[in-house]
């Protein structure tokens, strides 16, 4: 798990022992994290491009169900949230979050890119710059890197995101059996010359025990819900379990793909109800992971996608490409029960080029907000180094 040596010499530990030796508890050595609150910042990155407006509809903009068509319509009747805003019936567990002031939803946000390629908006997103591929590391790992706290991503291998960190870890769920003994025999004599590789063997090992006990705790525990929650459940599940740790990292990184809805998006079992449903469920199990101690009180959770979508259903019954989306603020830390949205309205003559829902809010003055109050990174550090070029930008107070 360790990231400090190089890619293939990782490969070759990852091979030997395979992915359970990299332990779904974190029974890691952690170093104690160089933030003494002991704040905790979870980032998840929906891929493909959320559809805001489904997600978190705007049922009390008068333009709404003319401009959504079909799409305004669900099987079952949507989450209110206040007289504008409610959130898709498959989010349960986020409108309760939302009832115990935990969650503030940020409507009409996002990128300063606005071309609509995954690629290039995934960049600015991860990056933190204003166009793709002005810069080679991630706005977190910056962050991290100049306050010396630790991070896991949640993942086969560290995101644009992290990279600029120098203490980050991952880990990623393995179909692979375990290693017989014969073969970690057979590799402790072959990396016996190599301090490196035959340090990096012995901590593996040592893992590989205390993992899978606690995962066959932390499953039993669970009863099944893992399964339930979908992969990213299981994700969220492990994330929970580095992130309780006292010496814990201070911050994870988690990837969902699968949000590129061009067609059926209406459909009440299709893909997009189904992701928002196993968002919801891993979302909920985050938080009951967190709830250890006081872990939860102390945890801000956003959750973005590169970009949203145009506002009008397309031929297909989905929709394309668009810019402004939705965000979810999320944890105990945050002051929520409410939605922020400086709303643009959803007529034809209100939207981004006559398509989009116009964004009024930068996904930085967001991300801002919480790293200054939540993980105490200075106006001088966002400013300079984080999101170089963002002074004009304002933070957005979003926490307790």
């Amino acid at each position: 798990m360790n990231t400090h040596f190089d890619p293939t010499r990782r490969r070759l530990v990852r091979a030997a022992l395979g992915a359970s030796a990299l332990g779904p508890l974190a029974s890691l050595s952690f170093a104690a994290t160089a933030n003494a609150s002991g704040n905790r910042f979870v980032f998840v990155i929906l891929r493909g491009g959320l559809d805001g407006l489904y997600a978190a509809p705007a049922l009390g903009d008068p333009e709404f169900a003319s401009a959504r068509g079909a799409l305004g319509q669900y099987a079952t009747p949507a989450l209110k949230l206040d007289a504008m805003f409610a959130l898709h019936p498959n989010l349960t567990a986020l409108h309760t979050m939302y009832g115990r002031g935990e969650l503030a939803v940020v409507q009409a946000v996002g990128l300063a890119y606005r071309e609509r390629s995954h690629f290039d908006a995934q960049n600015v997103l991860e990056s933190g710059g204003s166009k793709p591929f002005e810069l080679t590391t991630g706005w977190l790992g910056r962050a991290l890197n100049g306050s010396g706290s630790k991070a896991m991503a949640l993942n086969t291998a560290v995101p644009l995101v992290l990279r600029g960190s120098a203490a980050v870890d991952t880990w990623a769920p393995s179909a692979l059996p375990d290693p017989s003994a014969d073969l970690v025999a057979r590799l402790e004599r072959m990396y016996a010359g190599d301090a490196a590789l035959s340090a990096a063997l012995s901590r593996a090992k040592a893992l590989h025990f205390d993992a899978t006990m606690a995962s066959d705790m932390a499953d039993g525990a669970m009863n099944g819900k893992g399964g339930r929650y979908g992969n990213f459940g299981v994700l969220a599940q492990r994330a929970a379990e580095f992130l309780v740790q006292p010496g814990g990292p201070q911050a994870a990184v988690l990837e969902v793909g699968g949000w590129d809805s061009h067609a059926n998006l209406a459909n009440p079992t299709g893909a997009l109800s189904n992701n928002l449903r196993q968002l919801d469920a891993g979302l909920d199990g985050l938080r009951s992971g967190l709830a250890t101690g006081d872990t939860w009180k102390r945890t801000v959770v956003v959750v973005v996608s590169e970009f949203g979508r145009e506002v009008a259903i397309n031929g297909t019954q989905g929709t394309d490409h668009g810019t402004g989306g939705v965000a979810f603020v999320i944890g105990g830390a945050v002051k929520g029960g409410r939605v922020v949205a400086d709303w643009p309205g959803l007529a034809k003559r209100q939207r981004y080029e006559g398509r989009d829902l116009r964004i009024t809010t930068d996904l930085r003055s967001v991300l801002k907000g919480v790293l200054a109050d939540h993980l105490q990174i200075t106006t001088a550090s966002l400013n300079a180094t984080v999101f170089p070029g963002s002074e004009a930008l304002p933070s957005l107070n979003l926490l307790a």
